[in-house]
Order: C-alpha cells, then structure tokens, then sequence
C-alpha cells in the first residue's frame, strides 16, 4: 500500500499533539528519534483500560481474568510486530535501559573473568554502559570502532571477535547518525565462536519492518514510545534463552519466560497501548494477516520517511557553515535521521532558536556519548538532529530549511 505526501496528511488528524503551536507558529515536531507522538487510538485504548479492568492480574475474578487475556495478546502483538515464534518471546519492562541492564546483568552472572564482551562506539549508552559494568566482574569489553563516514569499521569488529567473545552487543540503527548497521555481519562473527547476538533495535523499530527469525538474533530490544506508543520497553528472547539466564527476580515471580525478567507489577495500561499502537501501524498496511500487514506498513512508511529525509539531507548541506554528519542517502538502508553542525551557532542555540518557530529538534550527544566523543564533537555541544516520523510533512521541511538558512547567515 502506498504512503505519500496525501497520505501524511490525512493521518495529522489521528495525533492531537499536531494541533498546537507556539508563538503563532505550528508546533513541527521532527524529534522522532526522542519519542514519537501518539494518535488517538492509543490514547483512547488506554483510557478504556483503565474505565473497565484497571485490576491486577492473576485474580479469580472477570476484571482481573481480563487483564490478563490483554496482557498477552499485547505479547502476541509485539511478537507479530517483531516476527517472533510467539508472546512467551516477549517480555514488558519500564524502558529498554531498565531491560538491558536487567539482561547484562543475568547475562553477567554465568561469565566468568577474561570473557569477552564486545560492544561498539557508535551504540547509545542503553546498550554500552550495562555491559560495561561487567568489567567489575573482571569481563573484557572491547568496542568496535567508529570510522569518521559514520559507519562501524567491519574489519575492526571481525578482529575483536575472539574465542573469548561471549556476547556482541550492537545497534541496529543509530540515533544520533542515522546509520543502519550490517546485522548479518555481526550474526556471522558472533556465531563461529558461539556468542550471544544482542541488538538495540530501539531506533530501528519505527521506521523498517523487523524479522528476528532472520536477524537470528538471541536477544533484541525497542521501545514503543519511538513508535507511536506509551513508555513501555520490550525485550524479545530467542526460544529458551531467557530460561537459561539466572535473572533478578522475586521468589513469587514465575520462572518461565516471558516472565523471569519482569519485576513488579507492569504497566497495564500503558501495554494496552502497545497493542493499539500496532494495531495502528498495521492499518497504513495491506495483506491478510497482522503481520502481512505490518511488513507491507512498514515498507510504504520507510520509503516516505525516506524521502522526507534524503530531501533535507541535500538541502540541509547546500547551506554555508553547515556540515552533516553520518552517512548519506544514496541507498535506502538509511534510518531517517539527519544531524548536522553550523559555524557560529552551537547545536544548543540553534534548536532554542528553530523552537521559537515552533520547529522542535533536539540537540546534543542524545546518549550516543563515544559517538560525538569519537566524532570530536563533544566539546562544542555536539549535534543537533532531525529525525521525520510517519506524520512529518514535506511543508515541515520547507520551515526547517528556511529557520536554518537564516541562522546560517
């Protein structure tokens, strides 16, 4: 199915948010990679949740039998959305920070001193910092890295693969670059000497359809929030993973996955969310099953994300003083991101000057914190970023470009 400028523009109805404006300007909001707004679908399953089965689970009673019917056919959902075998894949937690140093930190517990772990300079620190706290327990991480085009450097990562290497943890897509990494060569070296493969898909989720069966990876994570859902983070567990990792959990909580690495009560509500936020992916789609449609969605999303972007993306470098950093647009495995950096302008002052024409993008190191080091950026603020979401609008870069032109001098 086809998503296009017309498209685009019937779907700003679905998002309340896309009404308000500031200073007499409409808000544009081109801060996707932050977190996306919500239709009124997921706000309106969320607020049903609540007026009729706001109960907790496992109770002998319809309300409470409810909510867990919904519970897992949110499960069911996101493991469609991810192609996934089924929801015992699909664990629910605060965000995938929280996840992620719950999983390294079960992880941590079967190494042993001189393992390996090998992470990358280009990751957010959601999927750093957890793994680097194993060098605590006397673990060896190593970090791939970053060339000056944006990219991974492919035959760092194959000579830090060792037979020591227990886990490669990797981004599928970067938030602070736009930078799709090469999953399958990350798979390959992780594989031969029998690694587990962790992926970060939290940038990559809202904009291309995702397969874990043919990533083949053992564990994967996003968020719903970056696409058009609640704050809610997933984690994705091959098939008897999770069962073998020895995680922090209450006595009372189940053993079994999708369970053994969700503590306390989850959000509810918010998981409803999850669910509608799919739903509504899915109906940008055609096909005769969720998944079919999901795929289909995706696929017509990216390619208007896409052009959406490779469109600012030559604007955006014709301006004097501007630099883009990150790879360019010449194929379109190309997350829909764009940072760039002005002479004469920090990133901090140019995004509060595009605010005040309601021009919202954000600014700084976005916690890709090597990334901008590596890049030599820190020191001046580092970048100030762009990403488009499904609902951005060709006008939206016809304000941006004309915002920085000005500041650009």
């Amino acid at each position: 199915m086809k998503f296009d400028d017309q498209r685009s523009a019937l779907c700003r109805a679905d998002f309340p948010a896309l009404r308000g404006s500031h200073c007499g300007h409409p808000l544009a909001y081109l801060d996707g990679p932050g977190g996306s707004q919500v239709p009124r679908a997921v706000i309106e399953a969320m607020a049903e949740f609540y007026a009729t089965c706001n109960v907790n689970t496992g109770g002998q009673y319809a309300p409470s039998r409810e909510v867990d019917r919904r519970l897992w056919e949110a499960r069911r959902s996101v493991a469609t959305f991810l192609g996934a075998a089924g929801p015992e894949c699909i664990s629910f937690g605060q965000n995938m920070t929280t996840l992620c140093f719950s999983l390294a930190h079960a992880i941590g517990r079967t190494l042993v001193p001189g393992d390996e772990v090998l992470i990358t300079e280009l990751d957010h620190e959601a999927n750093r910092s957890p793994w680097l706290m194993l060098r605590e327990r006397g673990v060896v991480v190593r970090e791939v890295r970053l060339q000056p085009s944006g990219e991974l450097d492919p035959a760092d990562m194959a000579g830090k693969v060792t037979a020591r290497t227990r886990v490669l943890a990797i981004g599928a897509s970067s938030n602070a670059l736009g930078t799709v990494n090469d999953l399958g060569l990350a798979r390959r070296l992780s594989a031969a000497v029998g690694a587990l493969l962790v992926v970060d898909a939290v940038h990559y989720a809202p904009h291309f359809a995702i397969d874990v069966n043919a990533l083949d990876t053992d564990f994967l994570l996003c968020s719903a929030y970056k696409f058009y859902g609640p704050h809610v983070g997933i984690l994705y567990s091959r098939p008897g993973a999770l069962e073998r990792l020895p995680t922090d959990r209450l006595l009372a909580q189940r053993p079994a996955a999708p369970y053994r690495i969700e503590t306390g009560t989850l959000n509810h509500a918010a998981i409803e969310g999850v669910r509608a936020a799919i739903d509504y992916l899915a109906g940008f789609g055609a096909g005769p099953g969720l998944r079919e449609r999901l795929v289909d969605a995706m696929g017509a999303i990216a390619d208007y994300e896409h052009g959406l972007a490779s469109d600012y993306y030559e604007r955006v470098r014709a301006l004097p003083g501007v630099r883009v950093h990150g790879p360019g647009f010449a194929t379109p495995n190309r997350a829909p991101t764009v940072s760039i950096t002005l002479r004469g302008q920090t990133p901090a002052q140019a995004a509060a000057a595009l605010g005040e024409r309601g021009l919202c993008v954000w600014d700084g190191d976005f916690y890709a914190v090597r990334a901008v080091e590596v890049l030599g950026l820190a020191s001046a603020g580092g970048l100030l970023r762009t990403g488009f979401s499904l609902y951005n609008t060709r006008e939206e870069v016809d304000r941006l470009i004309e915002g920085l032109a000005t500041l650009a001098g």
